[in-house]
């Protein structure tokens, strides 16, 4: 099972309304292909209900702990949002300055 699968396993322990797992190392340095280092996720759950953003994003690297280790997940950019919150659309990641040039 590949890293972003792994990933994609252990946030649906939260029992998202929507979940979207997006592997972004084709855009910062060193990538190559197959690499897996950069994501970005989007998580809607009611299990943040009543919670401040760093509450959600400490039960989002709770849950990805393992995976966060050197040589696997680099870099996780969270979106979290209740129901209520969800607008159907994530802000955009930013550019890499280590970025593959060409």
């Amino acid at each position: 099972m590949n890293l972003e699968q792994q990933l994609i396993e252990r946030l649906n322990t939260l029992a998202p309304n929507h979940l979207e797992v997006i592997n972004e190392s084709a855009g910062h340095g060193g990538y190559f292909p197959g690499k897996e280092s950069h994501f970005k996720v989007i998580v809607v759950s009611e299990e943040f209900q009543g919670l401040r953003l760093v509450q959600r994003h400490q039960k989002i690297y709770a849950v990805a702990a393992e995976l966060m280790s050197p040589g696997r997940i680099h870099a996780l950019a969270i979106h979290a949002y209740v129901p209520s919150e969800w607008q159907g659309e994530a802000p955009a990641s930013p550019e890499c300055a280590h970025a593959p040039k060409g």
